[in-house]
């Protein structure tokens, strides 16, 4: 169809027409339909009849998966006797992806601005993502998806058409060495995680235009069908659409609570390396984009965002100290959503070591979690993460009870061998308080109850006058 054809179709339905650089969207009543654009571009070709339907079927499968209630089905556009219309007799025109019409201001980048998308929103988009990421179908090396070299290209297309945007003398050059840099130091974790089946088909598109609060849960809609490489990709390349589109919309807090909360649920700390430049990728897509649509303003910010996420990170170490129920993982989660860090929790941590989920019930599976064996192993790995992260550029919090001086001095040593800042987030309560919170604890990873802080406060060894220097906020 060409654009006076569905002009006359939107007429003829009544409909709104939309526009974007590769579709027409007509919305009547409580339906929409999503037309594809005859387009030959270098990212995407609906140059035919045959071809815009195969994409229009792909795109029903595909975001079935995340928006079930969205896609409807396929319908067919036939030239009638009066002009264009839906199924019938006459020559097929093209084909239409039929969906559910949802108010505009139900999108989250419309609640954001509105001050409608807080903590429980994320939450449970971080729930929605962690159940579709862990579910995905899983590319074969073989496949070629996901790999150094195709990583990499699709890198410096990407910031070839965002270089415009970019601001500063020599920018695009200096955005390109960085991306080249990234990607040779990169490579051996991505091979790793490719060989290790965290390459999926997933999303591919999860900014926030592409999100909505539907019926009282989140759904995600419009991912991308027209090119297998650009969904079938790194999970953690799918969730740092997100956490990007949310920290360049002026809400790191509510970007840095999704990707804890997704790494805490899937366990994936070993890529955060990758995210800077994934984030980086994903922001200079979105100014090319936006460059395409004309939004001036929009792609300055997004190429403002990418060289923030190219900047050099600013990695410190604060580590809690407190009893259970003391609030640690409540003064822990303001930190990092003020600081925009990595928090690594001992109780999480702790139940991935056996073998179980982070809401596991261990005492149901028979396993003691509170051994000391089985703290120690559980302060190693913490280290062992923080190290990884600290290393990538981004500030860590340790979300940990670090009763022991030992256990304290060790996290210092690691801050001092990485020449950055230490400090310790101090929580006390007085001890009805601990059991009261702990007899109330529900759906929480920790199952630490009375007869632990019993345990617990037979071992404690308060901060000394050194480390009570370094307590308080940072």
């Amino acid at each position: 169809m060409n654009a006076d054809e569905v002009r006359r179709l939107a007429a003829s339905l009544g409909a709104e027409c939309l526009h974007t650089h590769i579709s027409w969207v007509l919305l009547a009543g409580e339906h929409a339909w999503k037309i594809k654009q005859p387009v030959r571009l270098p990212f995407v070709d609906y140059g035919t009849l045959a071809a815009r339907r195969r994409f229009c079927e792909e795109e029903l499968r595909l975001n079935r998966r995340l928006a079930p209630g969205l896609y409807l089905g396929l319908d067919t556009i036939v030239q009638g006797p009066s002009g264009p219309g839906l199924g019938g007799p006459g020559p097929v025109l093209d084909v239409a992806v039929r969906m559910r019409r949802f108010a505009q201001d139900d999108l989250f980048s419309a609640r954001l601005a509105t001050g409608r998308l807080g903590p429980a929103e994320i939450d449970a988009l971080a729930t929605l993502l962690c159940d579709f990421h862990a579910a995905a179908p899983v590319a074969a090396p073989s496949t070629g998806f996901g790999c150094a070299d195709r990583r990499r290209t699709t890198a410096l297309a990407a910031c070839a058409g965002a270089a415009q945007w970019l601001e500063g003398p020599g920018a695009a050059s200096q955005a390109e060495g960085w991306l080249d840099a990234q990607a040779i130091r990169l490579e051996p974790l991505w091979q790793a995680r490719l060989r290790a089946g965290r390459v999926r088909e997933v999303h591919g598109d999860l900014h926030l235009d592409n999100l909505v609060w539907l019926d009282g849960k989140p759904a995600a809609f419009d991912g991308i069908e027209f090119d297998p490489a650009l969904r079938w990709i790194d999970v953690l390349d799918d969730i740092a659409f997100t956490v990007m589109d949310l920290a360049a919309a002026g809400s790191r807090a509510l970007a840095f609570r999704l990707l804890n909360h997704w790494l805490d649920a899937l366990g994936e700390h070993d890529a955060v390396p990758s995210l800077r430049f994934a984030a980086a990728v994903r922001a200079l897509v979105r100014a090319q984009v936006m460059g395409l649509r004309g939004d001036v303003a929009r792609a300055r910010t997004y190429a403002g965002a990418a060289q923030g996420w190219m900047a050099p990170g600013s990695p410190r170490l604060c580590i809690t100290h407190g009893l259970p129920g003391s609030g640690k993982t409540w003064r822990s989660q303001a930190w990092l959503e003020r600081e925009g860090a990595i928090r690594l929790r001992s109780d999480v941590e702790r139940k991935r070591l056996a073998g179980l989920a982070p809401l596991a019930d261990s005492r149901a599976a028979g396993i003691d979690l509170y051994t000391p064996g089985m703290t120690r192993r559980t302060y190693e790995r913490l280290l062992q993460l923080a190290e990884t992260a600290l290393r990538a550029g981004h500030p860590v919090v340790l979300d940990g009870a670090y009763l022991r001086r030992s256990e304290r001095r060790r996290a210092q040593r690691l801050a001092d061998s990485l020449r950055v800042p230490f400090s310790i987030l101090a929580c006390e309560a007085p001890d009805a308080v601990l059991r009261e919170r702990l007899a109330s604890r529900r759906g929480d990873a920790s199952e630490a109850d009375a007869s632990v802080l019993d345990r617990l406060l037979a071992t404690a060894e308060p901060l000394e006058p050194d480390e009570r220097a370094l307590a308080g906020s940072p």
